[in-house]
């Protein structure tokens, strides 16, 4: 959902990806339907591991709880959000978890100063 705002928001003027130190087999449902009344589509998404590369490459990584096991790089900007975990949820759990992330990626984009749309 991250990445989604994140695109949706910023479009070519800043680049993102998204991964897991432990991703799942498929993208919640619910969070795809919950994206999707905002109008973002992240059905073609898919989980991905995190790599050393795409941390290093990254100016600031943010994690979502993966604790000790997320890579972590001296001079990389690190921000852990800590928020509800929308796995095994229904569409109706998942708007609050959806609109606090919003809320996240439009300030991070805000302190990146990244024009938003």
């Amino acid at each position: 959902m991250a990445l989604g705002f994140l695109t949706h928001l910023a479009g070519d003027r800043a680049v993102a990806w998204s991964g897991g130190s432990e991703p799942g087999t498929e993208i919640n449902p619910a969070a795809v339907a919950a994206m999707a009344e905002r109008g973002i589509d992240i059905s073609d998404e898919f989980p991905k591991p995190w790599t050393d590369e795409v941390v290093r490459a990254a100016d600031v990584v943010v994690t979502m709880g993966c604790g000790d096991a997320c890579p972590v790089f001296p001079g990389t900007r690190y921000e852990n959000w800590d928020l509800a975990d929308p796995a095994g949820r229904d569409v109706d759990d998942v708007r609050p978890i959806r609109d606090e992330i919003e809320r996240r990626v439009r300030r991070l984009l805000d302190e990146l100063n990244v024009p938003t749309r």
